[in-house]
């Protein structure tokens, strides 16, 4: 299936839901599960989630319900989550992808990394003044989630810690892991403190399947 295939996918509202849905978990998602969390029939979740599957937006694994095995232990589950593949657009063909990764390459070899920072935090600080343009009122707490979200990060909470599940830039981040993951944490560093998040502190603490970087709260706000 062609890219531009798997993007037409996600244009009907239903199956944007879903996949949606299944991307925001931190585990693999059965259609019960879809079907009730986006207030769709079973057999209508099945049917989307099957198409998504088969654009390869997601990936599909197949397990027994937890605590049964054996002889009547029932079929396994057909089980849901975000694919590991990339899919991207553009027309006409652009090649962006090969360009960051000969920037990404040249910065390594020159020790660019520091520079890389500088701009990677003054555009995470645009990114927070925006935010707070856009949303004055808006509590700072909501302005880091909605900012980070807006970066494509995908935040969801971990106890006290605000986790990133998706990496904007994950093929980069598997070639040039300081480089990027460098980049990331400055980004959002320069966010916060546009968002004047004094209360929050944004660190490395890589976990698998997520961003290298973490919002937590920082140790004088917690004193």
């Amino acid at each position: 299936m062609t890219a531009i295939s798997a993007i037409a996918a996600l244009d009907d509202p239903v199956r944007l839901r879903l996949y949606d849905y299944v991307c925001e978990q931190d585990h693999e998602v059965s259609r019960d599960e879809a079907a009730t969390a986006t207030g769709l029939q079973r057999a209508m979740a099945a049917f989307h989630l099957d198409k998504l599957a088969a654009a390869g937006l997601l990936s599909v694994t197949f397990r027994r319900p937890a605590g049964r095995s054996g002889p009547g232990a029932g079929r396994p589950a057909k089980l849901y989550c975000r694919s590991e593949a990339e899919h991207q657009v553009s027309v006409p063909p652009r090649d962006y992808r090969a360009a960051a990764e000969i920037l990404a390459e040249v910065a390594e070899v020159t020790g660019a990394e520091p520079a890389v920072q500088r701009v990677a935090r003054r555009r995470g600080s645009q990114a927070g003044r925006a935010a707070r343009a856009a949303e004055p009122a808006a509590s700072t707490a909501d302005l880091v989630a909605t900012s980070l979200a807006a970066q494509g990060y995908q935040p969801y909470l971990d106890g006290p810690v605000i986790r990133l599940r998706n990496c904007p830039f994950h093929v980069l981040a598997g070639q040039h892991p300081p480089l990027i993951c460098g980049m990331n944490l400055a980004l959002v560093q320069g966010m916060l403190e546009a968002l004047t998040a004094s209360g929050l502190v944004a660190r490395l603490d890589p976990q698998p399947g997520d961003c290298c970087v973490v919002v937590d709260r920082s140790k004088d706000a917690s004193s």
